[in-house]
């Protein structure tokens, strides 16, 4: 069974994403089940308590808390919870389109009718079907997931450390004079995290998204990328030379303190100061 997955948006560009193994969708699923269980079970005895004598009105209470349960449970909260029930958020999975996107009611609506009737139904043999159709799918897929067009992924995965932003000495010059103010903290953000993931991704989406992140800075600043640069260069120094700027600004300039001195020093020249203080060494 495959571990990651190639996901094309509708930009065309591919991502590689992580698939939720059979295991763990069977585990949240168990997780749900128990759930579910625990909200008939207490609706019995409300209705026990409440010393309903009707046995017709009693089963169709049950049935009718019993389809909403069964159906509801899993459709309001992967509508409402961005593709998450309880057991899905305790597993770190999400439910997304094949695109990647976010599901919408309809995919959720989908899902839980295909999961209440054959899935996870009440037959043995539609069971087993479910579960066969996901082991045969190289997506891990099972019968819902065809018929709304969606995919289960692993949305807890461990966390990375923060990149290193290096500044490519050919550039540093030419990044020092750049006007930055353009790069909002969103998509500096969204550029770090694509660098530092860059070795991880296929080199077609690495490619296709330092692009994509390349016309957005060029857009931002104004500036083009100089001939002959990878846009992963670009970015580099970019990024490199906005946060070297903004740790210099949180440093707070200490006041010099005036030495007394018996006589007047005489004046000197001013030092010349170099043309670029960043500039890498010759």
């Amino acid at each position: 069974m495959r571990d990651d997955s190639d996901l094309v948006t509708g930009d065309a560009v591919v991502l590689e994403l992580h698939l939720a193994t059979l295991a763990s969708r069977g585990v949240a699923f168990v997780l749900d089940a128990l759930v579910q269980v625990a909200v008939l079970l207490l609706t019995f005895l409300a209705l026990l308590l409440t010393g309903l004598s009707d046995r017709s009105l009693a089963v169709a209470v049950l049935l009718s808390v019993l389809v909403l349960v069964r159906v509801g449970y899993p459709v309001l909260f992967e509508a409402l919870n961005h593709g998450r029930t309880l057991g899905k958020m305790a597993l770190g999975l999400r439910v997304v389109r094949d695109d990647g996107g976010p599901i919408r009611f309809r995919h959720a609506l989908a899902r839980g009718l295909a999961g209440a009737v054959v899935d996870f139904g009440p037959a043995f043999v539609w069971a087993v079907v479910g579960m066969g159709v996901s082991l045969c799918s190289s997506r891990s897929k099972r019968i819902g997931d065809f018929l709304a067009g969606t995919v289960v992924l692993r949305d807890r995965l461990p966390e990375t450390p923060a990149p290193v932003l290096v500044m490519p000495p050919p550039l540093a010059q030419w990044a020092s004079r750049l006007d930055l103010s353009g790069i909002d903290d969103g998509l500096a953000l969204a550029i770090r995290q694509y660098l530092g993931r860059f070795h991880d991704l296929r080199p077609e989406a690495a490619h296709e998204l330092g692009r994509a992140f390349t016309a957005d800075v060029v857009a931002a600043i104004g500036t083009p990328v100089p001939e002959g640069v990878p846009d992963w260069a670009y970015l580099s120094a970019v990024l490199a030379e906005r946060s070297a700027r903004a740790s210099r600004a949180a440093v707070p300039a200490v006041p010099a303190v005036p030495a007394v001195a018996d006589s007047a020093p005489e004046p000197s020249a001013p030092e010349p100061r170099p043309e670029n203080p960043f500039a890498p060494p010759s």
